[in-house]
């Protein structure tokens, strides 16, 4: 019934009501799902909450959708789906949050308690495949626990460095109904503490002697510098400090391009000569070659929120856990008192990282202005990093293509930067552009992908224009699973380079057109730009398909490890 009662007694609430709560609780204003019989419940409740239910075209839609609220809103996503093959389904998407760090809750139906191990519909056990890729994993055994482990899942997303959590919930707790005074309701902001912990104070101090002595400090800015949206603090620091900075994953925006002390291109060789390096947010891991890229010379610092990250692959000389932002903050006013024109004196280190910025520009300028056709990727990231406005979240899921924008775009503005993470993920990118524009009705949202990894979720474009959610896609559109055909190649030789990584030559602007959307076909260079601003005065989903070459592969394609 519309209020969750039974028999029109209102001390009553059903299973999926309490969860609804729990949700609205949280903060929660959309929930992503495809329906399910053992978890409608759940959708009548969202109404009563005023929650958004958007139901999209497949489960790893929904829970990749839940993962960019996330990490757009600062806020737990929250993905429904159905028992068995759905929630296997949406497994990917969790996994990539779960390497991600991004706060997201899977809610996965399941078969009655009373057919428990009996051999019901869809039943599988859904909470021991979980396990192993969440914080949180569980069974909601009661219908008056339900709102209460909502909460207690919430919780865990949030211990240490975030991640998702997932209950499953049987169909006979979930439609039941209890009284309200037997069910635990947690109240909205009493259910878990702060987790901004501000780090070691004596190692904040010690940092800070660091960077004040330093002849040739670097910073690395990670994730989780937005995470805990820390770009104020990290911004003052490097510019009281007189560091220059880098910064990958969604720390990419921290700095704006054109800021002195945004660098980009130098990264390996600061790496090499510096004396002092931090790197806040980031693993060791393949991103930053397990930790082995770093000068084995320099003092090495890291931050992270997660204890076991720190020294993680690599020996380090302090590490100090705890929320990134405030330890900058608190880093930049222990410093500031005695830089005694320390970082004055850094004007030639920094020159001669502007150097090696420029050489490495100097040697692709070549192909970021080709006018060659079939068009290289360089000309056409060149071309959407040249689009982007400060309004413009861009967004990235693809293999080569994306490896080459890496390089090339520079978002204007903080947390305007989405890509799947250290997973690799291909298929991130409608989910995400789904969850950013809801989210972010005021943005403009511009997406890149490749032909492969389009077509792992493409067909919820189509939710994109039932929806209402504009947005600028490119397909870079080789016919091939390049970042693979390239280890091919190398391994086995040209004859069999193409063996299982070729796909075919599909209009993907015609696919927009189908569906609804804008779609544009793009074989010269010189009409990447144009393309891009009728996309965007469209007013609708739109691909521009643009035919790259094939036997273009981007620097970090041939420098993969598992190539060599």
């Amino acid at each position: 019934m519309p209020d969750g009662s039974s028999d029109n007694n209102s001390d009553l609430i059903s299973g999926g009501h309490l969860v609804a709560k729990a949700l609205k609780a949280e903060g929660v204003e959309v929930i992503y799902t495809l329906c399910g019989g053992h978890i409608i419940d759940i959708y009548d409740g969202c109404v009563d909450e005023g929650i958004e239910v958007v139901d999209v075209r497949h489960e790893q839609v929904a829970a990749h959708a839940a993962d960019g609220y996330a990490r757009i809103t600062g806020k737990p996503g929250c993905a429904v789906v159905t028992a068995g093959p759905g929630t296997t389904d949406a497994v990917t998407g969790v996994a990539n949050a779960f390497r991600a760090e991004s706060p997201m809750l899977l809610i996965g139906g399941q078969g009655a308690h009373t057919q428990h191990k009996m051999g019901s519909l869809q039943d599988l056990p859904h909470v021991d495949m979980m396990t192993p890729i969440t914080k949180f994993a569980a069974t909601v055994p009661d219908t008056a626990r339900a709102a209460d482990m909502v909460s207690m899942a919430f919780r865990e997303c949030y211990h240490g460095a975030p991640g998702p959590s997932f209950l499953e919930i049987p169909r006979d707790v979930l439609d039941a109904s209890v009284l309200v005074s037997k069910a635990r309701i947690p109240a909205a902001g009493q259910y878990r503490a702060s987790t901004r912990s501000a780090g070691d104070p004596e190692a904040i101090e010690k940092l800070a002697d660091l960077l004040v002595h330093a002849e040739k400090p670097a910073i690395l800015l990670g994730s989780q510098v937005w995470t805990t949206r820390g770009t104020e603090a990290a911004v003052d620091l490097v510019r009281t400090l007189n560091i220059p900075a880098y910064m990958n994953g969604a720390g990419r925006g921290t700095l704006p391009p054109g800021d002195p002390h945004h660098y980009q291109l130098s990264r390996r060789y600061a790496f090499s000569n510096a004396d002092v390096i931090v790197i806040v947010g980031t693993p060791f891991d393949f991103r930053m070659g397990y930790g082995k890229r770093l000068s084995p010379d320099a003092t090495v610092v890291q931050i992270d929120l997660d204890y076991r990250t720190v020294g993680k692959n690599r020996d380090i000389d302090l590490g100090i856990v705890g929320d990134v932002g405030l330890i900058l903050k608190s880093v930049t006013e222990a410093a500031s008192g005695r830089l005694n024109g320390g970082a004055s004196k850094r004007k030639e280190w920094l020159d001669e990282l502007r150097a090696a910025e420029q050489t490495a520009l100097e040697k692709r300028l070549p192909s970021l202005k080709s006018d060659a056709s079939p068009i290289h990727p360089y000309r056409l990231v060149s071309e959407i990093n040249d689009f982007l406005t400060e309004d413009s979240v861009y967004i990235g899921d693809g293999g080569d293509i994306v490896t080459f924008s890496g390089q090339v775009v520079q978002p204007k503005s903080p947390g305007h930067w989405m890509d799947p993470g250290p997973l690799g993920t291909l298929g991130v990118g409608i989910p995400f552009v789904l969850a950013a524009k809801q989210a972010r009705p005021d943005k403009e949202v511009v997406a890149l992908f490749g032909d492969g990894a389009f077509s792992l979720t493409g067909w919820d474009f189509e939710t994109l224009v039932r929806y209402n959610l504009p947005f600028v896609g490119i397909v870079g559109n080789n016919s091939s699973m390049n970042q693979i055909r390239y280890g091919q190649a190398q391994k086995y030789g040209l004859a069999r380079e193409r063996v299982g990584n070729t796909l075919g030559d599909v209009h993907y602007d015609k696919f927009a057109q189908m569906l609804g959307g804008y779609g544009e076909e793009v074989r010269d260079p010189a009409d990447i730009g144009p393309a891009l601003r009728r996309a965007r005065e469209s007013g609708k989903p739109s691909l521009i398909n643009v035919w790259v070459d094939p036997d273009a592969y981007a620097p970090g394609t041939m420098n993969q490890t598992m190539y060599k």
